[in-house]
């Protein structure tokens, strides 16, 4: 027994088996082989390493974005004169990463809580009994106005009448508005953090800059004429009825190359509510929504009320970092060294199932042994038969 366990770990532990390999000398066949061999290297080198860069480790960024609008605009309506500046016009106004400009707008003036009648053309009525109290989504009174011939309400009178929009709208000026984007990127995996004022971008050169695609593709200070207009928006269209612009900075960065061949790039994109949609079936065009001043008057509480028509700016960052790392080179190494078993399969298949002589290349291929027992007390014996010679 203990000799039998002996002779088993030996074998173990001192033989090395090998597969047989079988040299077939047929041109169909080997033409495939080198083919499928040929595809198999083509991926590994030109996908798995060149495009996909299968030898780097990746990371995404830990991103902040601060901003700052800078510009006048001027309104003259019905001769009464503004000027307007940052703290009217932006909203919010922290410098956050998505705001709003305001390009044109509709003010109600002088409102005051109270009753009153709805524009006409909404909640018609000839008597009191068409004035549902508390319906609809103006709180009505129950009572209809003889003058107007609508539904009395309950709201801030007098209630807004939203339906004729300034044309050409009334902040045009806002073409001409800048806009500083400071951002800084941090990729935690690499201990590497970048801002977008890069090697040469200094106070001096900011003072001076403006961006340009072409000329000027690392400054961040934007007009804003300009970004509407790399967005693929007429200015003019969006400022009388706003819309939405995403101005995307991406770092795409290879460490395995200096630091200061990390830059941002800038791309514009019109978002949501296009202007120049016309298929009213389709999703409402444009940006707006309300804001109002209160103050007091005569002990009296009343507001402004202003419906804002604005373009709204999304600021998206997105990143990519990569790094040599022996770690995925390798396993990117195995799996296209795995994949090269690709070619033995396929060309096994053919031999051993599609040609003329796959019972030759099949008893070529495989060996059979007829193993039986001399006595009880010797070792296994065996001889191979060899089914077919050639």
């Amino acid at each position: 027994m203990k000799n039998k366990i002996a002779n088993a770990l030996s074998d173990f532990f001192y033989e090395y088996e090998t597969p047989r390999q079988v040299l077939v000398r047929n041109r169909r066949v080997g033409v495939v082989c080198r083919l499928i061999q040929l595809g198999v290297l083509v991926y590994i080198i030109g996908w798995v390493f060149i495009y996909e860069k299968g030898y780097q480790s990746t990371d995404t960024a830990v991103s902040s974005v601060f901003t700052k609008m800078k510009g006048q605009g001027y309104t003259n309506v019905s001769g009464n004169e503004k000027v307007w500046d940052v703290a009217d016009y932006v909203f919010p106004p922290q410098g956050d990463s998505s705001f709003v400009v305001m390009t044109n707008y509709i003010v109600t003036e002088g409102q005051r809580m109270g009753r009153c009648p709805e524009l006409k053309g909404k909640h018609n009525c000839s008597t009191d009994a068409d004035c549902e109290e508390g319906s609809f989504k103006r709180q009505m009174t129950g009572v209809c106005a003889n003058r107007t011939k609508t539904c009395e309400v309950l709201a801030w009178c007098p209630v807004e009448d939203d339906h004729n929009i300034p044309d050409p709208p009334l902040l045009m000026s806002a073409e001409n508005y800048t806009l500083f984007i400071k951002n800084s990127v941090t990729f935690p995996l690499f201990d590497v953090t970048r801002s977008n004022l890069v090697e040469g971008i200094n106070s001096s050169y900011i003072g001076k800059c403006l961006h340009d695609p072409e000329d000027a593709p690392l400054c961040p200070i934007f007009r804003l004429g300009d970004i509407v207009k790399l967005s693929g928006f007429n200015f003019e269209t969006i400022a009388r009825v706003g819309g939405a612009i995403g101005i995307v900075v991406d770092w795409t960065c290879n460490f395995d190359l200096h630091l200061k061949h990390c830059k941002p790039k800038y791309t514009f994109h019109g978002l949501y509510g296009n202007p120049a949609e016309t298929d009213k079936a389709k999703a409402s065009v444009g940006y707006n929504f309300r804001y109002a001043r209160h103050y007091m008057e005569n002990s009296v509480q009343k507001r402004t009320l202003y419906k804002v028509f604005g373009i709204r700016v999304d600021i998206i960052v997105q990143s990519l970092a990569r790094k040599f790392d022996i770690i995925p080179t390798l396993t990117a190494i195995g799996s296209g060294v795995g994949i090269f078993g690709v070619a033995t399969v396929v060309c096994d298949l053919v031999l051993l199932y599609l040609l003329p002589k796959r019972e030759f290349y099949k008893h070529m291929k495989f060996k059979n042994t007829n193993t039986y027992a001399k006595d009880p007390d010797s070792e296994a014996g065996s001889i191979e038969t060899e089914l077919s010679k050639k």
